[in-house]
C-alpha cells in the first residue's frame, strides 16, 4: 500500500473502523476507486489492536501491517513497563516487529536502532515513527545476526523478542526453536552489548530457561489483567548466582506493587497448611508463573490448602494479598440438588485447582451455567480429598 493514505482512503477508514472487514470486501464494488481488500486489512488489524495498542489503533496517521505482526506485538502497558527496566545511551531492538517496544525504549534511551528482517514491515514502521515524530530511532531492514556482526561498537542494551512460529507457522516455545536462536547467539550478544533483555513465551518454563541461558541477573514475569503475557530475562556477562524473580501485575487503572523473591527464598520459606477457614486467596497469574508458592504463605501469613493446589486461606482478612480474595460461604458436595438449592439461578464462576475434573466436566456434572456473583472453587484439601468451596468475592 502506498504511503501515506490518500484522503479518500483515510475517509474510508474513518467511516468503517467498526465495520466487518469481510463484509466490506464483499461490497468492494461500491468503492471502485479504492483497494478495499487492503483497506479492510487495515481495519481488521486496528480492531485487533484496539485493546492492546489503543493509542495507535485510533491514530489514522499510522499504517498497520499483516495481522500476525499485530498479534505478536507487545501491548502499550507491557512495552511501557519493560522500557523502564533498562537504561543507558544506546539500545538495539534486534526483533523490531511492529515497533511498539522500540517506540517506548526511545523514551528512555538517547538512541534506539530498530532491526527487522521483513522489508515491508520495516518500511511501514519507519513511516509510523515519522508520523509519531520520533527522531531518535534508526530503522534497519536486515537480519538480526547480520546486523550484530556488522556492529562496530558495543551498545548498552540489546533487546530480543524471538519469533515463536515454526516454518509451518506452528507455535513453538523452546528458546532453541525460536527465530533467532538466542542460545546459539549468546557469545555474540555478550560481545556486542553490556546487557541483553530477552522476552520469551509465557509458556516457557522459567527453570528450563535459566538452565539454557548464562549469566541471568533478573527475571520479570508480567501479567496484564491477570493473564500472563511476558517473561523477561536480563542477561549480563558478569552476572553470577541465582537471579531475582519479580512478579508484576499490570492493569490499565492500577498497577499492583511488584513482588521480588529468589528461588532460595522460595525453597526455604516456612509454609503452613490448613482446612478452609473464612477467607480464600487465589494469587495473581504472575506469581503463579513465577513459582512463589511457599513464599506467599510465609510473607502474608496465609495457609495453603494443599501442597499442589496453590490456594490459600485465613481466618482474618489479609487485604494486601496479591490476587483475588473471597469469603467462603459454604463447603458443598458435588451434588446437583444441594448446589441448586444454594444457587437458585443455577450459575457460578468455576475455577479448578488440583482437582480430578476439568471445569467443563465439573460444570456438566453439577449442571451449573457460567456467570453470576458466586464463585465455586474445586480443589484438594490438606488430606488430599477433593472439595468444593462456594465463595463471594471480597470487594476492598
Amino acid at each position: 500500500m502506498p504511503l501515506p493514505l490518500s484522503p479518500a482512503e483515510r475517509t474510508f477508514l474513518e467511516e468503517n473502523l467498526t465495520a466487518d472487514p469481510a463484509h466490506l470486501v464483499l461490497q468492494a464494488k461500491k468503492w471502485p476507486q479504492l483497494d478495499v481488500p487492503k483497506l479492510a486489512q487495515q481495519i481488521r488489524a486496528r480492531q485487533k489492536a484496539k485493546s492492546k495498542i489503543p493509542s495507535w489503533a485510533s491514530n489514522l496517521d499510522l499504517l498497520f501491517p499483516a495481522n500476525l505482526s499485530v498479534e505478536q506485538s507487545s501491548s502499550q502497558l507491557t512495552a511501557a513497563y519493560k522500557a523502564g527496566l533498562v537504561s543507558g545511551e544506546t539500545l538495539v531492538d534486534l526483533t523490531g516487529g511492529f515497533g511498539v517496544d522500540a517506540y517506548h525504549f526511545a523514551r528512555h534511551f538517547r538512541h534506539v536502532t530498530y532491526v527487522e528482517q521483513q522489508e515491508e514491515l520495516a518500511r511501514i514502521v519507519a513511516f509510523n515513527f515519522t508520523q509519531l515524530e520520533v527522531k531518535n530511532i534508526t530503522v534497519e531492514a536486515t537480519e538480526a545476526e547480520t546486523f550484530l556482526r556488522s556492529l562496530e561498537h558495543p551498545v548498552d542494551v540489546l533487546f530480543l523478542d524471538p519469533a515463536r512460529r515454526g516454518q509451518s507457522q506452528e507455535r513453538v516455545h523452546l528458546l532453541q526453536d525460536c527465530e533467532p536462536d538466542v542460545i546459539g547467539l549468546l557469545p555474540l550478544l555478550f560481545q556486542k552489548s553490556k546487557a541483553v533483555l530477552l522476552k520469551t513465551a509465557p509458556m516457557l518454563d522459567i527453570d528450563l530457561a535459566l538452565q539454557k541461558l548464562n549469566h541471568v541477573a533478573q527475571v520479570w514475569v508480567i501479567a496484564v489483567q491477570n493473564e500472563c503475557k511476558e517473561v523477561l530475562y536480563l542477561l549480563k556477562p558478569d552476572a553470577v548466582g541465582a537471579p531475582q524473580i519479580t512478579a508484576v501485575h499490570l492493569r490499565p487503572e492500577k498497577e499492583e506493587e511488584p513482588l521480588t523473591f529468589t528461588k532460595e527464598e522460595e525453597e526455604n520459606a516456612q509454609v503452613t497448611f490448613s482446612e478452609p477457614q473464612r477467607y480464600l486467596y487465589e494469587p495473581n497469574t504472575a506469581l503463579l508463573k513465577a513459582g512463589a508458592y511457599k513464599w506467599l504463605s510465609e510473607r502474608y501469613r496465609v495457609h495453603k490448602l494443599n501442597r499442589n493446589s496453590h490456594l490459600y486461606t485465613s481466618s482474618e482478612l489479609v487485604e494486601a494479598f496479591p490476587g483475588r480474595i473471597f469469603v467462603i460461604t459454604s463447603n458443598p458436595k458435588a451434588n446437583v440438588k444441594e448446589l441448586q438449592q444454594l444457587l437458585p439461578q443455577k450459575k457460578a464462576n468455576i475455577t479448578v485447582r488440583n482437582y480430578p475434573l476439568t471445569v467443563a466436566q465439573l460444570r456438566e456434572k453439577i449442571k451449573l451455567k457460567e456467570g453470576g456473583e458466586d464463585y465455586l472453587f474445586a480443589t484438594t484439601d490438606l488430606h488430599n480429598k477433593p472439595i468444593l468451596l462456594l465463595c463471594k468475592k471480597v470487594i476492598s
